[in-house]
């Protein structure tokens, strides 16, 4: 039987592995986080014009824990994490999924700052870079880091058995650490990658199938998962070569 093994960080990672399970009865499903959330930071004093930009769910949840303001404008990579910050109390816009639509978005308002980018340690693009570049007054702070922390003992010996492992990566960071931490992996890996970037942190031949979603989003991620997990299926059942 073919295992989905999830390793984003908590809650997410559970959230998200309940969706699989209800999606596929008769597919495992392992929770193994590579990243811890810890929430910290500070924010710069703030006017009250600020336009906020969250380029994730922990972005919205890092800045309300530093403060109740509630009033600010909002912009969101994509709706997931709109629908994050609307929870919040927020009237929040959402782009498309990805930097460039959220850039093409601000700019297609006419939004002109000033900008606060509340945001993680580490990041897949350079937000406020790009918005400064523009000449906008664009802020950023680090509200939460992304601790690193090992894949589980179960995790390891599923990555190190005969059943195929079908494994979603979200971003370049968690493809990074994945690869880092496992070395060479025995099981036959198949990797649905959320966008061309996090792909690229797949080493060559470190997996027998690799799809890359057609746009980065939640429904795009999982249709790609829809594939591997067919594909995987076939494979098990001696209908298709590895």
């Amino acid at each position: 039987m073919p295992t989905l093994l999830i390793t984003r960080p908590e809650p997410e990672a559970s959230r998200m592995a309940e969706r699989l399970r209800a999606t596929w009865p008769g597919v495992a499903v392992l929770v193994s986080p590579l990243m811890q959330i810890a929430f910290r930071g500070k924010l710069p004093e703030m006017t009250g014009r600020e336009t906020l930009i969250f380029t994730s769910r922990n972005g919205v949840e890092g800045f309300c824990r530093l403060t109740p303001r509630r009033d600010l404008p909002a912009y969101a990579v994509g709706e997931a994490t709109a629908e994050a910050a609307r929870a919040h109390g927020f009237d929040a816009i959402a782009a498309e999924g990805d930097a460039p639509s959220l850039l093409a978005l601000i700019e297609r308002e006419g939004v002109t700052g000033p900008f606060l980018h509340p945001r993680g340690e580490h990041v897949a693009a350079d937000i406020a870079g790009a918005l400064r570049a523009r000449g906008l007054k664009t802020a950023e702070v680090v509200v939460y880091a992304q601790e690193a922390q090992p894949l589980s003992a179960a995790a390891r010996d599923t990555l190190g058995g005969d059943a195929p492992v079908i494994l979603p990566l979200m971003s370049p960071r968690s493809g990074r650490l994945f690869f880092a931490e496992t070395g060479t992996i025995r099981a036959p890996l198949l990797v649905a990658a959320m966008s061309r970037k996090v792909a690229e942190t797949v080493p060559p031949g470190a997996a027998t199938r690799l799809i890359v979603a057609k746009s980065p989003d939640r429904a795009a991620l999982c249709a790609a998962l829809h594939d591997l997990v067919s594909h995987a299926k076939r494979v098990e059942s001696g209908r298709a070569p590895q």
